[in-house]
């Protein structure tokens, strides 16, 4: 009974062993999930009756060569029918205990006429893989990673600001040495200036005297006979009286800053026209936002409507406060040379100036 259950089984190993055979004569040489030393480990098992169990580490892939098995028992070296399958299956209670292990993996692969299409990748077709080599399939390369990011380029709104050196140029352009500079150049833009017709007949042009960086700015109409001849305004007798008023105020002279709407002197002092002062005007801008006064008196109608625009009459605008560009404030009151025409008026122009000192937070004597 033991012996014809022996020959039974190594009938069944040798058709195993064909199927192999076969496998391996096609180019898909292994079972799927067997190692291609199942011949050798069927071979040797065959002759005990139990093969041993497929180790998992050891599964083998397509498209590798393996060692042709050893000749089959009784030299069969056939291909098995595509229908074919053991011969004799012995009754289950008479079945060795490894013998459903040997018949669940000679089945586990159906012959390739019998295989779903898209079943597996392990083999291909029959006609293809007799057209292929294995020495042809390309070698198994490990899986790649995933393709680094590229660095994303610097954008402009990433990249470091370009004005930053612009804006230090303009916080050390806001220092009293750098405003006395750019007040220099200003003067020395103003010596060539051709913008009206008042250029014709200047001796020089008057741009300034005083302190650049006093609180208190004094802007007058424009240059006399005198101012002409030696570049400076407020000089004649004019100007004496202007000083005067400074000193009463607790000023000397050069600790103020005096300017005028234009810089040319107008032919016989008359009043300078509006496309001259429009010419002239951002000259007296600039100066104004170098120096930053704290007040700025306007000296007669015309300095008014060259700071604000207005075409008010003096006598109106006198002791109200007006603003420059919504910032400065701005105090109107008569001009000196009026005051030499009319002294009744210097009443008024102390009141006007004692109320500049107030607001700078100054006291100045009581005068008559």
């Amino acid at each position: 009974m033991v012996e014809a259950l022996r020959e039974e089984l190594a009938d069944l190993t040798a058709s195993v062993r064909a199927f192999l055979e076969w496998h391996a004569a096609t180019g898909a040489d292994g079972l799927p999930g067997l190692p291609s030393a199942l011949h050798e480990a069927l071979g040797a098992s065959s002759a005990e009756g139990a093969p041993p169990a497929p180790r998992r580490a050891d599964r083998g892939f397509p498209g590798l060569d393996a060692p042709p098995p050893p000749a089959s028992r009784g030299g069969s070296a056939a291909a098995p029918h595509a229908d074919h399958r053991p011969a004799a299956a012995p009754h289950p209670e008479q079945r060795p205990a490894a013998a459903p292990h040997v018949e669940q993996r000679a089945t586990f692969a159906p012959h390739p006429e019998q295989r779903p299409a898209g079943a597996g990748t392990f083999a291909p077709p029959p006609e293809q893989r007799i057209a292929e080599a294995p020495a042809a399939r390309p070698p198994l390369q490990a899986p790649r990673g995933p393709e680094p990011s590229p660095r994303p380029a610097v954008s402009a709104a990433t990249a470091p600001r370009a004005d930053t050196a612009a804006r230090a140029s303009a916080a050390q352009a806001d220092t009293p040495e750098e405003r006395v500079t750019r007040l220099a150049l200003l003067a020395e833009e103003v010596r060539t200036c051709q913008k009206c017709p008042l250029h014709e007949g200047r001796t020089h042009t008057v741009f300034s005297r005083g302190n650049p960086l006093s609180e208190v700015v004094f802007v007058g109409e424009g240059p006399g006979a005198e101012e002409d001849l030696q570049g400076e305004p407020f000089v004649g007798p004019a100007g004496q009286l202007l000083d005067k008023m400074i000193a009463a105020m607790g000023y000397h002279r050069n600790d103020v800053y005096i300017c005028n709407i234009v810089k040319c002197r107008p032919p016989k002092n008359r009043k300078p026209e509006p496309a001259e002062m429009a010419a002239c005007s951002p000259y007296l801008t600039s100066q104004l936002a170098l120096i930053k006064p704290k007040v700025i008196v306007a000296l007669g109608a015309t300095a008014v409507q060259g700071l604000i625009g207005t075409n008010e009459g003096i006598t109106k605008l006198r002791g109200t406060w007006k603003l420059y560009k919504g910032s400065i404030p701005i105090m109107p009151t008569f001009h000196p040379a009026y005051l030499l025409r009319q002294p009744g008026a210097k009443r008024e122009v102390w009141s006007d100036l004692k109320e500049v000192m107030r607001h700078l937070g100054k006291s100045a004597p009581d005068r008559g």
